[in-house]
């Protein structure tokens, strides 16, 4: 995860290049304004203003150096990302009255995950000089740094991103706000959450399935929770995928990347709230040992699960994970989950699916995400469909019955083990940029996680 503190700073008038934003309509009034030396530059440009163009112009005798870049009307958090990644190492500076949105995608541009690449190209560092608070800045760095957290974890192959590493990623985030960890596996994790414990069983040793908590913050604060869904690698189990749906099967464990980020974004900004981050951290494999179709599991509320299908694997590890966070009774629930295809149908890659058990939190959220341009697409808790997922031996079913409503059923099914009375929203999201756009790297990606922060932000520091 880059750091990006140094890249994004208050503007006192250090030397810097100046970048000007323009719309296609203001840059049809300079070019009126401005000679014929002008115009033909823009053109060899191709240069109209559009958003993402930009027009560089060198100085001359009559004026110095310019950068232009087109922005759209109402500012795309993406409209300054190709500009960042095409300009020269140095100090830029930015007069504009939608700062905290343009200088989100400046920042994102400059992430690269290279991990695993033998040259490791020499990246450049563009700094960006901007007419704002620190604290402004501090909390668009913060937010930066998280959506990197999210797509490191996500780009990170399972080899290297099992259970164990995605406790040692939690631990080291604890490291730096004095939260404390604690983490659950053997016979404990047996005797406390039998249904992660199933879903994990047929993992290596060095695997081994494990819930991962995270305490932090004042205990008179309003206690809240934050699941995550933590299956670093899905084959399916014994209902297992075809080698073609198991090619982006390392992002299984976007959920629990985005819980995780969404706790640093917490910590890092200091929010008077009492967190509580549980996340589940499984491999679903296949072995001897591997839990069965038919199957019945007794989960840690007590309610018996019929196992319909060994690749509905998720919702099993989060309905304990929900149970354990639902009992110190926190005011409020969020859980992240790459969990379903049929929201990806519904949807696209884009666009979250959200469940909520409150038509208020949910207009917060819906309203936090249209705010952030990190929009989210609300489907029902439709109680009716509650029927397909009848068990006739056990008290319900992690699949549900005729292959239609497959979202809908899956967050009706994490319902039933949320707390009597407490409020919850459920994220089923992607976790993916399927095609490579400026600031957006093909690869791990955030959806969701700035509506959520800006949701809880709006909640808790004006009631703080």
């Amino acid at each position: 995860m880059r750091l990006f503190k140094s890249l994004l700073a208050v503007d006192k008038g250090q030397p810097a290049q100046e970048i000007t934003p323009v719309t296609s309509d203001e840059f049809e009034t300079l070019l009126a304004k401005n000679n014929a030396d002008f115009a033909l530059a823009a053109q060899l440009a191709h240069f109209s203003g559009q958003a993402g163009e930009s027009l560089l112009l060198p100085a001359n005798d009559k004026q110095p150096a310019q950068i232009l870049v087109g922005v759209s009307e109402e500012n795309s958090i993406w409209d300054l990302a190709k500009l960042a990644s095409l300009l020269p190492e140095g100090s830029y500076r930015l007069r504009s009255g939608n700062i905290e949105k343009l200088a989100f995608g400046w920042l994102l541009a400059q992430h690269y995950f290279d991990r695993y690449r033998s040259d490791h190209p020499a990246r450049a560092s563009r700094i960006l000089l901007v007419d704002s608070d620190q604290s402004a800045i501090d909390d668009i760095v913060a937010q930066a740094e998280a959506t990197a957290l999210v797509r490191d974890l996500v780009d990170t192959p399972a080899c290297d991103c099992g259970p164990a590493e995605l406790q040692k990623a939690v631990e080291e985030i604890a490291t730096i706000f004095q939260a404390i960890v604690t983490t659950t596996h053997g016979k404990e994790l047996d005797s406390n959450y039998p249904m992660v414990a199933a879903v994990g069983r047929a993992a290596a040793p060095h695997r081994a399935p494990r819930l991962i908590e995270l305490q932090w913050g004042r205990p008179e604060h309003p206690r809240i929770a934050i699941v995550g869904k933590g299956v670093c690698f899905d084959s399916g189990g014994l209902d297992i995928k075809p080698s073609s749906s198991m090619l982006l099967m390392k992002k299984d464990m976007g959920g629990a990347a985005h819980a995780l980020a969404l706790s640093y974004l917490i910590m890092a900004m200091k929010l008077p709230v009492r967190l509580h981050l549980v996340i589940p951290a499984v491999e679903n494999a296949v072995s001897g040992d591997a839990m069965r179709p038919g199957d019945i599991l007794t989960s840690r509320k007590g309610t018996t699960v019929e196992i319909g299908n060994t690749d509905a694997e998720g919702r099993l590890v989060l309905a304990d994970a929900l149970t354990k966070a639902s009992e110190p009774n926190p005011e409020l629930i969020i859980d992240f989950a790459t969990l379903t295809g049929a929201a990806r149908v519904a949807l696209g890659t884009d666009l979250p699916a959200l469940f909520a058990n409150d038509d208020e939190l949910a207009h917060q959220l819906a309203e936090s995400g249209n705010k952030v341009q990190d929009p989210l697409w609300r489907l029902p808790l439709w109680s009716d469909y509650l029927t397909l997922l009848k068990s006739s031996i056990a008290d319900i079913n992690n699949a549900g019955s005729g292959g239609m409503a497959g979202a809908i059923t899956a967050a009706l099914f994490l319902q039933e083990f949320v707390g009597d009375s407490l409020k919850w929203a459920h994220f089923d999201t992607f976790a993916w940029q399927a095609t490579a756009k400026a600031g957006r790297p093909k690869g791990g990606a955030a959806y969701g996680l700035r509506a959520a922060w800006h949701m809880l932000k709006s909640r808790y520091i004006q009631n703080g």
